[in-house]
């Protein structure tokens, strides 16, 4: 049996039928190249009827690609068929892709018609589309609907006319993966000259099986599938391309081939997101930015000592150059440690306890911590503990309160509070920490800087001190601007001998 499946790529056609995401000639004629570099097989570049910009896409995009059939939608309607044959004057290989409702919904609710005469008009389509070109399409719309006998006659009827492929769509994302299995299954078994015509699925999202449901016709029988970058598509999105092509490459056991270059997966997707302004979910599978990144301790660890404890696809397989260790207030010391030595740090047990319980402490006030949060902490580990410390901070105030600040500080193992009141939250506790220390300090300079993005970001603070004509530099970052702006006031006072 034949092992190769076809990847029929429908993102600018299926795909760009999503609000907000259409394309321009120039922006699907980049898309097409890259999934030319992707390795799809066929490229259905668009409905040339529906729109001159449309028409003019399928041409424009016929000339740019060498290696992959280009694909046109019609309706089972003369005019759209000779239209598509026009647009496709250019490719070097052409396909018409014509077809008609065959479910009891569509042939009595949009068609208004009955079964007789949709197989005659599914059977005119096609042999009207093979005067033009030598490869002809057939899909049953709403197939995941249709009742097996007469989807069976309707199919072997089209195949009779000269239909090279039959589209068998889950239109509406109903099937459940058994049943879709099945249908192709019958279609195996009980048309006679199946043998003549690739089975193809085309299956919707609507339940979240599309990607089931087109494995399950793999396995059936279906020896080409229609899918999209990212799972883009009519409502709830089509097939994703990325997901049965890594599903396929994951079993072994199933010994299928596609022929993508799968480590273009990642800049495909990203391109599409990018040109069609439609992001991709955070935990979509295979290029979600999520798909490799591990923030539980125990995950963390497990990937630190062999990546397939946890993953079962390497990364690079798909364009991404290597997993991410997302440190968090669940990640580990294994995760901490294995960060901290990338950015050049090396700790000993005790050094490093240290490091991660204020690792730990700021974790819980920030969602994630990034290298610079790390530098820092590491640097404070480094530089050993400061002189005076600072104990405890509490300040009141707002609209109506005047700023009042409690500073408490540890000095030689004594220590020592002090209250003050100033013209803001860190002018009240500068104040506070000038009369525990009693040095005639003037602040020269006061710097805040955000180190990220975000109301849960670290803030740097750097202050210059000066001391009977001495300079003195103190340096502190913290989720808590005040906090920081303390710590590093104290940092400079330090430093006076």
């Amino acid at each position: 049996m034949d092992k190769k499946i076809h990847i029929f790529d429908t993102t600018l056609r299926d795909g760009e039928q999503v609000p907000g995401c259409q394309l321009n000639t120039i922006e699907k004629i980049e898309i097409a190249r890259q999934l030319e570099k992707l390795g799809v097989d066929i490229i259905e570049a668009g409905f040339p009827i529906s729109s001159p910009g449309d028409f003019n896409s399928v041409v424009e995009i016929s000339k740019t690609v060498e290696k992959p059939v280009v694909c046109a939608l019609t309706r089972a309607v003369d005019k759209d068929i000779e239209v598509a044959a026009d647009s496709l004057k250019f490719a070097k290989r052409k396909r018409i892709h014509t077809g008609i409702g065959t479910s009891e919904f569509h042939i009595k609710n949009k068609l208004k018609s009955n079964r007789e005469d949709i197989l005659k008009r599914a059977v005119a389509a096609v042999k009207l589309s093979r005067k033009f070109v030598d490869d002809v399409e057939f899909y049953a719309e709403d197939a995941g609907r249709t009742e097996n006998e007469y989807l069976a006659r309707v199919i072997e009827a089209v195949i009779k006319a000269g239909a090279t492929v039959v589209n068998i769509p889950d239109t509406t994302g109903y099937c459940l993966p058994g049943e879709y299995g099945e249908k192709i299954a019958f279609l195996v078994n009980n048309v006679p000259n199946i043998d003549k015509a690739v089975i193809s699925t085309h299956c919707h999202n609507d339940l979240g099986m599309a990607t089931a449901n087109t494995l399950a016709g793999i396995i059936s029988g279906a020896r080409q599938v229609e899918v999209t970058i990212n799972g883009i598509g009519e409502r709830a999105g089509n097939t994703s391309l990325e997901e049965v092509v890594m599903a396929l490459k994951s079993h072994h056991s199933l010994d299928y081939e596609t022929g993508i270059d799968t480590k273009q997966i990642m800049k495909t997707s990203k391109l599409v997101s990018t040109l069609m302004r439609m992001p991709v979910q955070p935990n979509k599978a295979i290029v979600g930015r999520n798909a490799f990144a591990h923030s539980s301790g125990i995950h963390q660890d497990g990937v630190l000592k062999d990546r397939q404890n946890y993953e079962i696809i390497d990364p690079a397989d798909v364009g991404v150059r290597e997993s991410a260790i997302v440190l968090t207030a669940r990640s580990g010391r294994a995760a901490l440690k294995h960060r901290l030595q990338i950015l050049g740090y090396e700790f000993g047990n005790d050094e490093l306890e240290d490091v991660y319980s204020r690792f730990l402490d700021l974790a819980d006030r920030k969602k994630d911590i990034g290298d610079e949060d790390l530098e820092i902490l590491a640097g404070r580990e480094k530089k050993g503990k400061p002189p005076i410390e600072l104990v405890s901070l509490q300040v009141m105030c707002g609209k109506s309160t005047i700023p009042t600040a409690t500073v408490q500080v540890s000095f030689k193992g004594d220590v020592f509070t002090e209250t003050a009141s100033g013209n803001g939250p860190i002018d009240a506790s500068f104040t506070a920490v000038k009369n525990l220390v009693k040095r005639r300090v003037r602040l020269e300079e006061f710097l805040i800087q955000a180190i990220t993005r975000g109301s849960d970001d670290l803030g740097k603070v750097h202050v210059q001190i000066e001391h009977k004509g001495d300079n003195y530099y103190g340096f502190s970052a913290h989720t808590d601007i005040v906090t920081a702006s303390v710590e590093a006031f104290l940092d400079a006072i330090g430093k006076i001998s």
